[in-house]
């Protein structure tokens, strides 16, 4: 009987595509997307594509506005059209090749012939709407393309702000984005922080904690619990908005100070203290390794071993991020102090002969010629007994000799 209802639905949605497409409704290509920028090459037309998912009820919703045969009739006249599923590999592809981000669907992307994205939209559920968002497509003074030279010219209205961040967050222009919600964040004051638009603005836009309304929010959390849903709550956003800080290309330069202050940010919205340290353990101690504070590092580190049970490969892990990335040898004592402790742990030869290794190259970086070669032959033996590969002990050996 399921599979019978399941078959009964593809039909009646089959037969409302074809009803679509005889009132006059967009007529999406199937044409693989290289296919259709070739015939809009070869014609001239610009491309439409609806990026959707058939299980986004928001898209579903959309089927009725774009087989209008208002819309249809302006689409078919101006644009070539197709709709990528984003779930599908190739329209994956695709958008990787064009370096898109997609925040949400639908998405509408319009491109001329040659590839280039034009103009995109999140359009609202209308005829009229969509149609606009066609029109200002063509339009080479509205559509999106043209952002960022009307941002460089001064340009700070509040809702085109809030239109060019949304760009810069789908063609990946992290920084551009900052910069614009930076800048939005001056057209608010901080009475109209918590409203719902810019609540919707930090879910969506702001990526950077130290924005004035991210610290707004992670200072008066409970101001915003009021949207909190089964989908999202206030914790969540303001928590995403702290970690893809720390975890950006531009958080692995953060200074030790702005390290700390994620982690007292995440202990304000809630995180446990020692959730909190282990989160900001490993950006934490490589600030200290970029500000040359190599006994720091070690502490830093030291702490959290003293604090919590670790394993074998996480005594490995730490001993070869010191031998790797110390600016000095004053982290060896504690490097082999961990390494003991890993061996004292008595692991399979494979792990010890890991930590031997280790343990060989914090000697070396000290100088201490006789106790590296006497660890660097356990790590050897060991790796033989085990059964793995002893290149890397054989170049080890190699460079103590």
């Amino acid at each position: 009987m399921k599979k019978i209802l399941i078959m009964l639905l593809l039909t009646h949605l089959a037969m409302g595509q074809k009803t679509a497409s005889k009132s006059g409704g967009i007529q999406f290509k199937s044409t693989p997307v290289a296919g259709l920028f070739q015939e809009a090459r070869r014609t001239g037309k610009p491309v439409f594509i609806e990026i959707f998912s058939p299980t986004c009820h928001i898209c579903q919703s959309f089927i009725p506005t774009l087989a209008d045969s208002r819309v249809g009739r302006y689409y078919n006249d101006k644009f070539l059209s197709t709709k990528l599923d984003i779930a599908l590999p190739s329209t994956q592809q695709f958008l990787a090749s064009q370096r898109i981000f997609v925040p949400s669907l639908p998405l509408f992307l319009y491109f001329d012939p040659q590839q280039n994205m034009v103009h995109f939209a999140m359009s609202n559920n209308s005829v009229d709407e969509v149609i606009r968002q066609g029109t200002v497509a063509l339009n080479p003074q509205t559509r999106s393309q043209n952002m960022k030279s009307r941002y460089q010219q001064g340009e700070r209205a509040a809702n085109f702000l809030i239109d060019y961040a949304m760009l810069c967050r789908i063609t990946k222009d992290t920084a551009s984005g900052i910069a614009a919600m930076n800048d939005y964040a001056k057209t608010q004051s901080a009475a109209n922080y918590a409203n719902q638009t810019n609540y919707l603005a930090l879910q969506k836009l702001v990526l950077d904690f130290e924005n004035p309304m991210a610290q707004y929010m992670i200072d008066n959390l409970s101001k915003y619990k009021r949207y909190d849903n089964e989908n999202i709550t206030a914790y969540n956003v303001a928590e995403n908005i702290i970690m893809s800080s720390l975890y950006s290309s531009r958080g692995a330069q953060y200074p030790v100070s702005k390290v700390i202050q994620v982690k007292q940010d995440l202990i304000k919205i809630g995180v446990d203290p020692k959730q909190a340290a282990n989160r900001t353990l490993l950006p934490e101690v490589n600030a200290y390794f970029r500000a040359k504070q190599t006994a720091k590092a070690a502490e830093r580190m030291d702490n959290q071993v003293n604090s919590n049970q670790l394993s074998v490969p996480e005594y490995i892990y730490i001993a070869h991020l010191f031998n790797r990335s110390s600016p000095d040898a004053s982290d060896v004592p504690t490097v082999v102090k961990w390494t003991s402790k890993g061996l004292a742990m008595r692991p399979p030869a494979k792990e010890q002969s890991d930590l031997y290794y280790e343990q060989a190259e914090a000697y070396r970086r000290a100088g201490k010629a006789a106790d590296a070669r006497a660890a660097a032959q356990k790590s050897m033996e060991l790796a033989r007994t085990s059964g793995i590969s002893t290149a890397r002990n054989t170049e080890q050996l190699g460079r103590l000799k």
